[in-house]
């Protein structure tokens, strides 16, 4: 597979609690150079983001970020905010103890909710799979699915571990037909972009790929 075509699947990202606007500026400049599918930031930034790089990048926050247990209100109200905002595309965190306590219902319906508030764009839904069962993590497939929301994440890139290849298969495996899947956290090298997209994943969420473009490019080999 060619870079370009891994670079156009990536959600470059920058979610330090000490990025600073230059930082934030910094990665949207990468992500118009290299044409990645759109820049993944805090929601403080996104309408400066927006107002930066126009219609020539996608932008796109998280929501509930990293823990999952604000409320459904505060979630949806964070959402109408940053799609206000300027965000193209939502990336929110499951109440990860809702899923422990098997309340699917209630999960499928706060994602629902969120995916309302969303105004038409792009929901990522994060079930932070290194904290759950496969069942478990399978009961998500069907909460995603029934939920509308258009992909499901495994993880925030905060917890105690990032997206595996055993993951992303078995969400293939499960989610509904009209639902992608965005593998994110500890993706550091072009083998393994490669192999989540071969798996299934149509997103991946790093930034170590941009800076992988940016050595080659360096070297005169990209």
């Amino acid at each position: 597979m060619e870079l370009k075509e891994i670079l156009a699947k990536c959600d470059h990202t920058l979610l330090a609690q000490t990025a600073t606007w230059k930082d934030i500026q910094a990665i949207c400049d990468d992500g118009m150079k290299y044409n990645t599918a759109s820049v993944c930031i805090p929601a403080s930034f996104v309408k400066q983001a927006k107002e930066y790089v126009g219609d020539k990048l996608a932008i796109c926050t998280v929501i509930g970020f990293p823990n999952g247990y604000a409320t459904t209100a505060a979630k949806c109200f964070m959402t109408s905010d940053a799609v206000d905002n300027g965000a193209d595309e939502v990336d929110m965190v499951i109440n990860i103890g809702w899923a422990k306590e098997g309340k699917w219902d209630e999960i499928t319906a706060e994602i629902a909710a969120i995916k309302a508030a969303c105004k038409g764009k792009l929901l990522k839904v994060i079930i932070e799979t290194c904290l759950l069962t496969d069942e478990e993590k399978i009961a998500m497939c069907g909460c995603v699915t029934n939920a509308g929301a258009d992909y499901i994440k495994t993880s925030t890139g905060f917890s105690t571990a990032g997206a595996t290849f055993a993951d992303v298969a078995l969400f293939a495996k499960h989610i509904g037909p009209n639902v992608k899947i965005k593998a994110a956290g500890g993706i550091s090298s072009l083998e393994d972009a490669e192999e989540f997209i071969r798996l299934g994943a149509s997103r991946l969420g790093t930034s170590r790929v941009v800076k992988i473009a940016k050595g080659l490019a360096n070297d005169g080999t990209y």
